[in-house]
């Protein structure tokens, strides 16, 4: 019915050629075996016998001698061997295999430049994110760092903030590439598209809300805005530098010992922050005390005349400024005025800001730097939210923010080699309040022995500014005379 198929006259490489074998009936029922499955369109079957390994030889002498020359006589033992493998391995595939244990966590070693925990390699080596942040902005923005010590700073997970010059040097140290972050970037550039960006809704809880609320109060008692200022202006050696004027000096004193007094009770306003111990709150309101007054004075910078406020109005030019006292830093504080104006701050976001810049466990001889640092967590949540939420396009303000107190720290170290060589220029002794709050007290040592020498019989300067044992957490002049006095013993 059926047309008979076709017999291939091509040879078949893996079965035996058709003929009669006197080997034995085996050798007969395999060799028939492979020619119905060739036949049939099957493949030849495959025997799980080790046969010897004759590369050069046909198949049919495999199958003869390697067969029944070695197997023979125990063909029929194997093949029932074969028969129970093969049931029991059908048995086993049909039971389901339990499922195997998830991989191990990657575990890396310790940041090469911190000892913190690693996230990963970065740039090369092992390191944390905030060490590969640091590297990677440092590098992308070329940034310029300068060790206020002898550039062999410590770096660990607790001092590596204190000298950004010698965290750079160590991560270039242990490995990190420079070129991985150039092509780190490029690629990003590269690969990322323009996609709409959806403005987030940023809402302050209810905790939130109250801090902001607290900490704008505070600032806004303790500074008034510009607009609240009835301002004028002095013509005294307004047109060219001199050194020191010390008329402009002496009314920059002034002013400079009442915004410090401000300053502190901005400080002793602030949620929490009379709750730490009073060396603490002494050491950070010492650290603190002249970023403040810096950021405060240069947001009363007005562009279109290149002066600066006072809280009383005094307006001063850049010249006037320089013959103040500022001297060499009073291109730098208008630089960084200006440096202010594009991320157009609010009263409530320099008040923030203000806060942070105080509230911050990096500081030196802080006794407990934990306490400080779950002070400063909220400060940090609340500028992050509010400042979102007030400019929902622009998420990158609140990061630069962050960054000027990185800037405003290098102008305050600044700020204290100023006022060591003032002290050599002004006639008489710097204002106790000044002088504390601003200054490290073994700088003017000698200054406080000359003094002492010349007026024992005239009562101490800090009887003579009560104010100071009104407003301070604890009286300054009295807490760091009495270290003075300690050491002259």
């Amino acid at each position: 019915m059926f047309p008979r198929r076709q017999e291939s006259r091509q040879p078949c490489l893996l079965s035996p050629p058709r003929f009669r074998c006197a080997a034995g009936p085996v050798a007969a029922i395999a060799m028939a075996t492979n020619r119905e499955r060739h036949m049939t369109g099957f493949p030849p079957a495959v025997y799980p016998f080790p046969f010897n390994p004759m590369r050069s030889h046909s198949p049919f002498d495999l199958l003869t001698n390697g067969l029944f020359g070695r197997f023979g006589a125990d063909l029929p033992r194997e093949m029932a061997a074969l028969s129970v493998e093969t049931q029991s391995t059908s048995s086993e595939e049909m039971v389901p295999s339990s499922p195997s244990p998830p991989p191990p966590p990657r575990v890396y070693k310790p940041c090469f430049v911190c000892q913190d925990k690693s996230s990963g390699y970065h740039y090369g080596v092992s390191s944390c994110e905030g060490c590969k942040g640091f590297f990677r902005r440092s590098i992308q923005k070329n940034m310029v760092y300068t060790c206020h010590r002898d550039k062999s700073c410590q770096i660990n997970k607790v001092t590596r903030n204190r000298c950004q010059y010698c965290r750079l040097q160590k991560c270039f140290e242990v490995g990190m590439s420079k070129e991985a972050v150039r092509n780190d970037r490029n690629k990003k550039k590269k690969d990322v598209k323009e996609e709409a960006v959806l403005p987030e809704s940023y809402e302050l809880s209810g905790e939130l809300e109250d801090l902001v609320n607290k900490v704008s109060k505070a600032h806004r008692e303790t500074f008034p805005s510009l607009c609240q200022l009835g301002k004028y202006t002095t013509n005294s050696s307004s047109d060219h530098r001199v050194q020191l004027d010390l008329g402009l000096w002496d009314k920059f004193s002034e002013l400079s010992t009442k915004c410090i007094i401000k300053i502190v009770e901005f400080a002793k306003r602030l949620p929490g922050f009379t709750s730490l111990t009073i060396a603490d709150q002494i050491t950070l309101l010492k650290s603190a005390c002249l970023d403040i007054l810096m950021l405060r004075i240069c947001t009363r910078y007005t562009p279109e005349q290149d002066t600066m406020t006072f809280s009383d109005g005094l307006t001063l030019n850049r010249t006037q400024m320089h013959n103040a006292g500022f001297g060499p830093l009073t291109d730098l504080v208008f630089a960084f005025a200006g440096q202010l104006l594009p991320l157009e701050m609010d009263d409530t976001e320099t008040g923030l800001l203000s806060a942070i810049c105080l509230i911050c466990g990096d500081r030196m001889d802080l006794e407990e730097p934990q306490r400080v640092d779950q002070l400063q967590e909220p400060l940090l949540e609340a500028l992050k939210i509010y400042a979102r939420r007030r400019r929902p396009n622009k998420p990158h303000m609140f990061p630069r923010m962050l960054m000027k107190i990185t800037d405003l720290r290098g102008i305050s170290t600044k700020g204290a080699e100023r006022a060591i060589t003032l002290k050599m220029e002004i006639p008489g002794p710097m204002p106790p309040l000044i002088r504390e709050m601003l200054e490290n007290p073994d700088a003017f040592e000698d200054q406080a022995e000359s003094s002492d020498d010349k007026t024992e019989s005239e009562p101490p300067a800090v009887e003579t500014k009560p104010y100071v044992l009104t407003y301070l957490p604890r009286p300054l002049c009295l807490w760091n005379s009495a270290r003075f006095h300690a050491r002259r013993r």
